[in-house]
């Protein structure tokens, strides 16, 4: 016996907020005509998510999302038997639920999963849009509608680990940067709910600490920091100390780099 899965919790009801910075939006709804499966590639922060959010959205297909990390096993994204007061049932996981119902699968950071885990994903990806269940002993074979959609920071990920050639070659990808200024102070507006003088700020302190990546900086600051940023601002928080929360202290702990940074928030809010 399977459990079954009340799919209304993956719809997504209302339009995400999301400013398009070039051509992804005709980019993904053109690989989802064809259900060819998407990466979506770039810094941690840069809108990927909310993005996959606002095209479910579009599109009008639930969204089944999940976060991976070191433990997550093949088994946490296909499924296992779980045991209750009635006996033994299965119970599908994300990946497979995704499938069997014609749902976009966003697997956030797929990278940090296990390699094992990744090559899982592998027949869902090909011609064959097929999920063994070896535990249930079923192929499970993928809705029309079913696409998947991974993530991946190339510049971070190449530090620590990497895809493999033979998992990327799998996907199309779609190529995401920080916002243009004017773009990213729109967006820092209307989510932290301040004035454009200063969402126009945080942004120009935002490109500043980008430019230090690569010295001292493994990442700069992302549009979602500053968002964060301008929200305790809008809060009440003054400018200097909402930055030095949002902007400062969690992207470094090395002293002199805190200094750096501290230096370039007072160039704006000082």
């Amino acid at each position: 016996m399977q459990a079954a899965t009340d799919m209304a919790q993956y719809h997504v009801a209302d339009e995400p907020y999301y400013l398009p910075v070039r051509d992804e939006i005709a980019q993904f709804e053109a690989a989802y005509s064809a259900r060819l499966p998407v990466m979506l590639k770039g810094p941690t922060g840069c809108g990927k998510t909310r993005f996959v959010e606002y095209m479910a959205w579009r599109l009008g297909r639930p969204l089944v999302t999940v976060s991976c990390n070191e433990d997550t096993t093949a088994s946490d994204l296909t499924g296992r038997f779980l045991l209750d007061a009635n006996g033994t049932y299965w119970q599908d996981g994300p990946l497979a639920v995704a499938a069997r119902t014609g749902a976009l699968c966003y697997l956030d950071e797929v990278v940090e999963a296990r390699q094992d885990t990744v090559v899982a994903i592998h027949p869902l990806t090909d011609a064959r849009r097929s999920l063994p269940l070896d535990r249930r002993n079923e192929l499970l074979r993928a809705h029309p509608n079913f696409q998947l959609v991974i993530s991946y920071n190339p510049g971070y990920q190449r530090l620590l680990k990497d895809l493999k050639q033979s998992t990327k070659q799998r996907f199309v990808a779609i190529d995401f940067h920080y916002p243009a200024a004017d773009v990213e102070s729109d967006i820092v507006m209307h989510e932290g709910t301040v004035r454009r003088e200063t969402a126009d700020q945080l942004v120009s302190i935002g490109g500043k600490m980008r430019n230090l990546k690569g010295h001292g900086l493994d990442e700069g600051a992302s549009t979602r920091m500053l968002v964060y940023a301008a929200t305790l601002i809008a809060k009440g928080i003054a400018p200097l100390a909402a930055c030095n929360m949002a902007l400062v202290q969690p992207i470094s702990d090395d002293p002199d780099m805190l200094e750096a940074l501290d230096n370039v928030v007072k160039t704006f809010f000082g």
